[in-house]
């Protein structure tokens, strides 16, 4: 399985994460296009990224959301029929979506905002 190990203690805010994954997948640093966020709460850093779960999968009803080989949730963008029932059903509030997309994302577990990280605070993993 392969996915996004965050390290919360370690962030520092800087949220080049964000602009790593926002320009990687939407060609803008646009902090509502990124499928990782960063929170500030009492003064402590909160990573919001998916776990790859798949609790979203049951949800879809036109079977846009599957996972692959590697573990990885991923949504068919040409099957979704936008209903936006995983971004109201996601129990990690992680499935994200933007006006001005057609379908939901989400973490693909890409390693683009981990190499961007400054603090090491996220990291990919590959358990076998």
């Amino acid at each position: 399985m392969k996915y996004l190990k965050t390290y919360p203690e370690k962030c520092v805010g800087c949220r080049a994460c964000e602009e790593a994954c926002s320009t990687m997948f939407f060609k803008e640093n646009n902090r509502e296009k990124s499928c990782i966020r960063i929170t500030e709460i009492e003064n402590k850093y909160q990573i919001s990224v998916c776990t790859q779960c798949g609790e979203c999968i049951p949800m879809c009803q036109p079977e846009a959301i599957t996972k692959n080989s590697l573990g990885i949730v991923t949504i068919n963008k040409k099957d979704c029929v936008g209903c936006l029932i995983c971004v109201a059903e996601c129990p990690l509030r992680v499935m994200h979506y933007h006006q001005n997309q057609q379908a939901p994302f989400k973490c693909i577990a890409c390693g683009a905002c981990a190499k961007k990280c400054p603090a090491g605070a996220l990291e990919i993993i590959m358990e076998v």
